[in-house]
């Protein structure tokens, strides 16, 4: 019988099974229908193999980081760090202590909270009989934190990461998975007071960062309910109409305004006059001019609002950030739990035409930064008796801030260090190696950072070409002269100016040497 043997290595290429050795038979002198019959049989016999094989084919891995993340550089990092450290120092500076809560919560203590934006929270899988969530902000949890350890008076601040199933823009600094810098006070207080210490915090932040010009906006939301209301907006879509507005900063009126009267069916008398109020903005002038609008005093809610911003405004003034504080009845931020003052800073000169619009001429602020405000109802939705905690707080929003301090170094070419080795030891000679690890070990102990080189006999050229790439401002150089005179000789990496240094001061005379490099 003529037979002819058809490798499997075609059909492994046309059913994608990997390296399976197996051979197909098939018998010439049979017919065309018995000859697919038994070539569909051990196809479907390599398929059953590979099946079984499960993971031990080999893989293709697709090496990328999943949609609206990144990694992270040693540069990238070092500037992190600095714009952390920057941000701590200034909410300890203000008395605040620090928290950590768990990375997911329970799905029902985020569900309800964030009004629209409800829909960007990441839900995870059943977990042991639980329905669990990524955290969207930090306040939600810091809120369920308050009420259930019975906590009535904190001032805290929490850096985290937190998780936004959004449409990412990695340009602009929106991430699905960021960094989020919280400042809050709890706390029964005098009206405005710790407000307007939060507007100060944030103000102190960019000053010191100094990232470009910037304006904190300011509004009520009591005064954006009363507005709504003396504008015929229906109780029922005050949040919903809120959102709308809160989009101001990043699209045209004319666009939210067909959101208000086409998608969310608000009267379209109704939206024109709330875009006759949202033109307001100014200080204390432009407050006054509103308490005369008797259509906004007729609602009680709104007079409330506009004679809190003016104490806000003057406590501004007494922190002279006044200059830097802007009332703004555009401002809205959607977030369904704020209560009272909000606050948004925005960088000045940054911004963007959205192309969808084809308008040219108009831009939209995109310099968004911090934001905030007063929630005083939150811990009570948590607290079984419903008791409240007033809450004010700020974020700080820093995957932008890095975004342009990298943005700066890179344009200015500034050279990053990413240590902080402030000593390199360095052997002159040959057969040392006993001797830097002696001398590594005596800095270590003194606390002062300390490297060497990993060979036994590395050359001299390559150890001062390493002090000069990592930016290390001091060498300890040891050869044979130096042991037998029990001295180092320490040499400054920027002056390249030398001096021989006793081994029994060798500590203190490092500590000089880095005072004076300002170290």
């Amino acid at each position: 019988m003529d037979t002819s043997c058809v490798d499997k290595a075609a059909i492994s290429q046309m059913e994608g099974s990997g390296d399976i050795h197996h051979t197909i038979c098939i018998d010439h002198e049979k017919s065309p229908l018995v000859k697919k019959a038994s070539i569909s049989e051990e196809v479907a016999k390599l398929l059953e193999l590979k099946a079984k094989l499960g993971d031990e084919a080999p893989k293709k891995f697709v090496l990328k980081c999943p949609k609206g993340t990144r990694d992270y550089n040693p540069v990238q990092m070092a500037i992190r760090e600095g714009v952390f450290n920057t941000i701590v120092g200034c909410f300890k500076r203000h008395g605040a202590e620090t928290i950590d809560t768990p990375v997911f919560e329970l799905k029902e203590t985020l569900t309800g909270k964030y009004g629209e934006d409800s829909k960007l929270i990441y839900d995870l899988k059943d977990q042991g009989g639980e329905l669990l969530s990524l955290r969207y902000d930090l306040t939600v949890p810091f809120a369920r934190y308050l009420a259930m350890n019975k906590i009535n008076t904190i001032k805290r601040y929490h850096i985290a990461k937190v998780y936004r199933r959004d449409n990412p823009s990695m340009t602009r600094g929106r991430f699905r998975e960021f960094y989020q810098c919280d400042f809050d006070i709890a706390g029964q207080f005098d009206v405005m007071m710790p407000d307007a210490e939060c507007v100060k915090i944030v103000a102190e932040i960019l000053a010191q960062l100094d990232i470009g010009d910037f304006k904190i906006r300011i509004n009520h939301r009591k005064l954006l309910d009363g507005m709504f209301a003396a504008c015929g907006v229906p109780d029922d879509k005050f949040r919903t109409i809120c959102s709308a507005v809160d989009k101001l900063d990043k699209t045209f009126w004319e666009d939210v305004r067909a959101e208000m009267v086409d998608e969310k069916g608000l009267a379209p008398e109704a939206a024109d006059k709330i875009g006759h109020f949202v033109k307001f903005s100014g200080g204390q002038d432009v407050l006054d001019e509103l308490l005369k609008d008797e259509s906004l005093t007729s609602q009680k809610a709104a007079v409330e609002g506009l004679q809190e911003l003016k104490v806000l405004l003057q406590y501004c003034e007494l922190f002279k950030i006044s200059d830097k504080v802007l009332f703004d009845l555009s401002l809205a931020r959607g977030l369904d739990y704020y209560t009272g003052v909000i606050y948004e800073a925005c960088l000045q000169g940054y911004a963007y035409t959205p192309a969808a619009s084809g308008k040219e001429e108009e831009s939209v602020s995109v310099g968004s930064v911090a934001g905030g405000g007063r929630y005083d109802n939150l811990v009570g939705m948590f607290d079984p008796k419903g008791k409240k905690v007033p809450c004010v707080g700020v974020s700080i929003g820093v995957e932008r801030i890095f975004a342009i301090m990298e943005q700066r170094a890179l344009a200015n070419n500034v050279k990053i260090r990413t240590t902080e080795t402030e000593v390199y030891v360095v052997s002159a000679q040959k057969h040392l190696v006993e001797h830097r690890l002696r001398l590594c070990q005596e800095l270590w102990d003194a606390n002062i950072k300390t490297e060497q080189s990993y060979k036994k006999n590395p050359r001299a050229l390559d150890q001062f070409q390493y002090c000069e790439t990592n930016g290390i401002p001091i060498a300890i150089i040891i050869g044979q002269s130096e042991i037998e005179n029990n001295e180092v000789t320490m040499k400054n990496t920027q002056t390249r100016v030398e001096r021989k240094v006793s081994r029994d001061s060798l500590v203190s005379e490092i500590r000089k040497e880095l005072a004076s490099l300002g170290q």
